[in-house]
C-alpha cells in the first residue's frame, strides 16, 4: 500500500459516465484537472467500473452490467482495457500509455477492480501466472457478487489464490497504476472478503509499487475499524452516495460513528462528490439535485472530517460556481495540507435540527468550527467558544480574528465575546458555515 499523508483528492468517472467512459474522455478530464485544479491539491484520475468490457452501457435499460458479455483478457486470466474504448491499449500493453499520459500532466492514475477472478477465466480453464494450475482451481463458483456478474470469489485457502492477486498487482505496477479501488469487498458481503482484503494488500506490497488501496462499497463495519486501517488506505462508510438530502443528512450519523478512526494514511470514505453535471452513462445528463447550500454543507463535512475527495462531475463542464466550490483553497487546506490533515475531527453536538463540528491539532494552525443547519427552516445555530477551547486545549487569547471560509467574511473576536463567548449565526435550511479561528 501507499503510506499516504493526506486523503486522496481526484476525479472518478462513475457518476457521469457509469460503465461507458473511454480514453478521450479520461484524457479530457485529466487535462482539465492539470490545467485548472492541480494547484489546489486535486491529482488522482480514476477509471471506474467495467473498463475491460465490450459493449458496456449498450443495454442500460436491461442491465447496468451485461451478464456474460465479452471482455478483454490476457493469457493469465488478467483483465485488460477494452481496445474499443481505450485504443492505446492494443497489443496487450494495457493502461500503460494512458497512465503515462496522466503522469506527464503531473497527475496520478487509478483504476477500479472487482474482488475475485473473472468467471470467463474459470469457465475456459485459463492459465495463472506463476503456477501450473488453472483459474477454475482457485475460483469459488458459489461466491458471486449479487449486483455484478463478472467475477467469482477466490478459494482463499489455496496459496495459488495469493499468486493470482500478486499477478494482477504486478501487471498494474507495470502499467503505472497509483490507485486501486476494489469493489464488492468493503462491507464483507462474502465470507472470503476479509481474507481477500489481506491478500490484495499483500499483493500491492509484493508489486514493489506504491498504490493507494480503496475499498468499496459500504457501509464498512465499525467493529472492523482497526482491520481496515491496517490493510487499506480508505474504506467506504456508505453505499453509493448520490445527490439526495436524506443521504447527506444520514452522513452526519455515519461520521459520528467513524470520527475516532480518522488517521494519517487511513481514511473513512464518505464516497464521491456528486456535483455539476451527472448521469450521461445512465442515459440522462442532468445537473446535481443538491442545492448550493447543500453542496456547501457536503464539502464542509467531507473536508472537516477529512474524507477522501473524488469528484463525480465531468470536469470540462464545470460552471463557475461549482469550480469555486471545489477550489476554495482555505477549505481544502484541511484535506491537502500535511500538517493540518493530521487534525482530529470532533462532533461537539448533533440533534434533529443542527450539528456542530470542530477540528484542531495541537501546535499547528488554529481550530476550525462548522455550524450545520439540518432542519427544514432557517434557524440560529451557535457554539460556545469555551466548549471548543476545552476540547482542543486551545488558548483563545491568541485569536485575532474569525473568518467564515465560504464567504470570506472576517470578524473581530470582540464581536463574539460581547455575545456571551459564542459563535452564533442565522443559517439557511440545509446550509452550513465554516469558521477558522486565527
Amino acid at each position: 500500500m501507499n503510506n499516504i499523508k493526506t486523503p486522496p483528492m481526484g476525479w472518478n468517472s462513475y457518476d457521469y459516465y457509469d460503465t461507458t467512459v473511454d480514453e478521450e474522455q479520461v484524457k479530457a478530464n485529466a487535462e482539465y484537472m492539470a490545467k485548472n485544479m492541480k494547484k489546489y491539491g486535486w491529482e488522482y484520475v480514476v477509471v471506474d467500473i467495467e473498463w475491460y468490457s465490450y459493449n458496456a452501457g449498450t443495454r442500460r435499460a436491461e442491465h447496468q452490467y451485461i451478464p456474460f458479455e465479452d471482455v478483454e483478457i490476457d493469457e493469465y486470466s488478467r483483465l485488460l482495457p477494452c481496445p474499443q474504448r481505450f485504443p492505446s491499449a492494443v497489443n496487450g500493453v494495457g493502461f500503460k500509455p494512458l497512465a503515462d499520459y496522466v503522469h506527464s500532466l503531473g497527475l496520478k492514475f487509478g483504476i477500479h477492480i472487482m474482488r475475485g477472478i473473472p468467471r470467463i477465466a474459470a469457465h475456459k480453464r485459463m492459465a495463472l501466472l506463476g503456477t501450473d494450475i488453472t483459474a477454475d482451481d482457485i475460483a469459488n463458483p458459489y461466491n458471486i457478487c449479487y449486483w455484478n456478474p463478472d467475477m467469482y470469489g477466490l478459494c482463499v485457502e489455496k496459496p495459488e489464490a495469493q499468486l493470482y492477486y500478486d499477478s494482477i498487482c504486478k501487471l498494474y505496477a507495470e502499467w503505472g497504476v497509483d490507485f486501486i479501488k476494489c469493489d464488492d469487498i468493503c462491507r464483507m458481503d462474502a465470507h472470503t472478503s476479509k481474507e481477500e482484503i489481506k491478500m490484495l494488500s499483500k499483493a500491492i506490497k509484493n508489486s514493489g509499487r506504491n498504490m493507494v488501496l480503496s475499498l468499496s462499497p459500504g457501509p464498512a463495519k465499525p467493529e472492523e475499524a482497526w482491520f481496515y486501517n491496517e490493510y487499506s488506505n480508505m474504506w467506504r462508510i456508505t453505499d453509493d452516495f448520490w445527490d439526495r438530502w436524506d443521504l447527506l443528512r444520514n452522513m452526519f450519523d455515519r461520521c459520528e460513528i467513524w470520527q475516532d478512526h480518522v488517521k494519517a494514511g487511513g481514511y473513512p470514505d464518505c464516497d464521491m462528490i456528486p456535483v455539476g453535471k451527472l448521469g450521461k452513462g445512465f442515459g440522462e445528463i442532468r445537473d446535481t439535485r443538491f442545492t448550493k447550500d447543500e453542496q456547501i454543507t457536503m464539502m464542509t463535512l467531507w473536508c472537516l472530517f477529512r474524507s477522501p475527495l473524488m469528484i463525480g462531475a465531468n470536469l470540462p463542464d464545470l460552471d463557475e460556481w461549482t469550480f469555486k466550490l471545489l477550489t476554495n483553497a482555505k477549505v481544502l487546506e484541511m484535506v491537502s495540507d500535511e500538517q493540518l490533515s493530521t487534525q482530529t475531527p470532533v462532533q461537539i453536538m448533533k440533534d434533529d435540527n443542527q450539528a456542530v463540528w470542530y477540528s484542531y491539532k495541537e501546535g499547528v494552525g488554529c481550530p476550525y468550527v462548522a455550524l450545520f443547519n439540518l432542519s427544514e427552516e432557517d434557524r440560529e445555530v451557535s457554539v460556545e467558544l469555551n466548549s471548543v477551547a476545552g476540547l482542543a486545549d486551545f488558548d483563545f487569547d491568541s485569536v485575532k480574528e474569525i473568518e467564515e471560509l465560504w464567504t470570506g467574511d472576517k470578524y473581530d473576536l470582540a464581536q463574539f465575546q460581547s455575545s456571551g463567548g459564542k459563535i452564533t449565526d442565522n443559517i439557511r435550511a440545509h446550509a452550513a458555515k465554516l469558521y477558522r479561528l486565527g
